[in-house]
């Protein structure tokens, strides 16, 4: 705590809240084995979590994930998220305000243990002009600090992406860059996806077991694309309202460019209308390039290595010992092979 609170980022009450939501979630924790050991608990729970712990041991013994406490206990913590997370940029750009922690490094969001408190955050942003976004967060990693828990908020999109999720945290642990937010979320999504991959084929299932993963990807190529276009939108030297217009005008396209694929390509799927349909900012599409703009160089190296995930872990460890600037060099250079 007194680490937290001599750093001079962020006030004493934001970090207060950080210490006792995090209390909180360690208090609430129990062993899986307990919980499904035991009849007066949920069956769907208990089916759930067995479910978990094959894809926990798979992480370990085939993703050479760490093989610790973590995801082996449960907490129920009575909420739809653990955490909210507050995005937000200048009106004419696409860079995330940062925010800087002793652990975690800097990092392009703040994170809340109370809706109401992310709420009140991102109305400030919004007062001084900035563009903002909340996102409720199911789950993260506290880097090895602690055994992570599964969490009740982890349980409602079933066994599948539990699995997923429980990939995509533990890559948090087995390597981190500090102030490197796209490295570290674009790492660990590429081993949640491979690792799901992977993960379908060793129980004989096709990997592409649904055509949402298609759509997902044709989704997130979208607003990439959009995401590109502004940030060449916002080098220009416009007038101010003249930029607004612009700006409003690529979003409009980029809900064209939705409806064209949805009702041409996904039989008029609208799984991401009420998403696309919302008002939309700078910050509500930095998650998309924070999780994902690197995944390509993640995937390129992975071939390299001939999907080896010892040798490949190695290589992402070099990766994150080089300068920023040579590293993305290096990663561009990946993605573009």
């Amino acid at each position: 705590m007194l680490l937290l609170l001599l750093n001079g980022c962020t006030s004493v009450s934001y970090y207060g809240q950080l210490a006792s939501g995090q209390l909180q979630l360690l208090r609430a924790r129990e062993p899986v084995e307990k919980v499904i050991a035991d009849p007066s608990r949920d069956a769907t729970l208990r089916k759930h979590l067995a479910q978990s712990q094959k894809a926990r041991a798979f992480a370990s013994e085939h993703l050479h994930l760490p093989d610790n406490q973590s995801y082996r206990l449960y907490a129920d913590i009575g909420r739809p998220f653990v955490v909210w997370n507050v995005f937000a940029t200048q009106e004419f750009s696409l860079t995330p305000q940062n925010h800087c922690f002793p652990i975690a490094g800097c990092v392009a969001y703040r994170g809340y243990y109370s809706q109401g408190a992310a709420r009140g955050e991102a109305a400030i942003q919004r007062l001084q002009g900035m563009d903002v976004s909340i996102g409720g967060v199911e789950a993260y990693s506290t880097l090895g600090w602690f055994n992570d828990p599964i969490i009740n908020t982890m349980m409602g999109w079933g066994d599948e992406r539990l699995a997923t999720l429980i990939f995509h945290e533990l890559a948090h642990q087995r390597f981190y860059v500090k102030d490197d937010t796209e490295f570290n979320e674009s790492f660990a999504t590429f081993v949640e996806q491979e690792g799901t991959r992977q993960w379908h084929a060793s129980r004989g299932l096709p990997a592409d077991t649904d055509s949402r993963l298609q759509q997902r990807d044709q989704f997130i190529a979208l607003v990439l694309d959009t995401r590109s276009r502004l940030e060449k939108l916002y080098a220009q030297p416009l007038p101010v309202e003249q930029m607004r217009e612009r700006k409003a005008a690529e979003f409009e396209q980029f809900r064209r460019d939705y409806r064209t694929i949805r009702d041409s390509q996904w039989a008029g799927d609208k799984r991401y209308d009420a998403w696309v349909n919302a008002p939309l900012n700078n910050a509500r599409l930095l998650p998309f390039g924070l999780y994902d703009q690197w995944v390509p160089a993640f995937s390129a190296l992975f071939k390299k290595v001939e999907g080896d995930w010892q040798r490949f872990y190695v290589e992402v460890e070099k990766l994150g010992e080089l300068p920023v600037s040579e590293r993305k060099a290096t990663l561009r250079a990946l993605a573009e092979s």
